[in-house]
């Protein structure tokens, strides 16, 4: 079969995870639409706006020059951006909480222009809007994501995966993230990966190495679940295992369908932004990079 990237199957840490957790919640996250708008549906909450905020703020130091990239407040920067996570935008029910995440993330900038480490350093970055490769040409499946910041290490050109955490929470060892980001960085680029961290923002002033994945048996586990999704896909069978009465990563999404959310606005994917009752949200919130 020749490669084509609008009839693959496209994969990530984060629709791969959805499926691991439930395959009816990935199809309402990953392939449904309304019926309405065209659009997919996203459930917004204080943890997502704080953590798309806070990332977005980072992130984009990386394409600053390396003596410019503080010379403006980060403070200043999360505020700039903030409107678009204001109120029911960012899933806040009143000023209050809202102000309580708005600090959270100004406590964590503050943090990071203090003890700015390998951010203060050279920056690659991939050459890509959204990193991808071709995990598998024969089963017409790519697998895609988004890399928080690569430092540059010139004596050996060779790169540091960092992945920015906002919640306090620290990532399970058996995560698929690390692995899927040194796959995508050895795929999309030329450098060698040396090293590859979390940095909880929130609680350390320094990233947290971690050690290397074993790449082929990490590129075959992510295949054989990717594999999975192309089938389920293939046959519209994407049921959740808890049975008609749904778990915890699918029945949010369900209330959406039942009409138990309020729809806040259309993002820049052209996603569908709800929030929902308080008693009706998953605790499980999450980021997607």
């Amino acid at each position: 079969m020749p490669k084509d990237k609008y009839t693959a199957t496209w994969v990530s840490h984060t629709s791969l995870s959805d499926y691991i957790k439930c395959p009816r919640a990935y199809f309402l996250k990953n392939v449904y639409k309304d019926p309405q708008t065209g659009h997919k549906i996203q459930i917004m909450s204080p943890s997502l706006a704080l953590g798309s905020a806070v990332h977005e703020v980072v992130e984009n130091l990386s394409v600053i020059p390396t003596d410019e990239r503080f010379s403006q407040s980060l403070v200043l920067r999360l505020e700039s951006i903030w409107d678009r996570y204001t109120g029911k935008k960012g899933g806040f029910t009143n000023t209050d909480q809202e102000f309580y995440f708005k600090e959270r993330g100004k406590a964590m900038l503050r943090r990071v222009m203090d003890y700015p480490g390998p951010l203060a350093n050279k920056a690659v970055k991939i050459n890509q809007d959204l990193p991808s490769y071709w995990i598998s040409e024969t089963d017409n499946i790519i697998l895609c994501g988004k890399i928080d910041w690569l430092e540059y290490f010139p004596e050996t050109d060779s790169v540091h995966i960092i992945d920015f955490k906002t919640s306090r929470k620290e990532e399970e060892s058996e995560s698929l993230q690390l692995p899927i980001y040194v796959l995508l960085v050895n795929n999309c680029q030329k450098r060698k990966v040396d090293k590859a961290s979390y940095w909880y923002l929130e609680l350390n002033e320094e990233p947290s190495e971690k050690e290397l994945p074993d790449t082929i048996k990490a590129e075959a586990e992510i295949l054989n679940i990717a594999r999975q999704i192309k089938l389920a896909r293939k046959l519209d069978r994407m049921l959740c295992p808890a049975g008609n009465d749904g778990c915890p990563a699918c029945r949010p999404l369900e209330a959406i369908l039942r009409g138990e959310g309020e729809l806040v606005w259309v993002n820049h994917y052209r996603q569908d932004v709800y929030i929902l009752p308080k008693e009706e949200q998953s605790v499980g919130d999450s980021i997607v990079l």
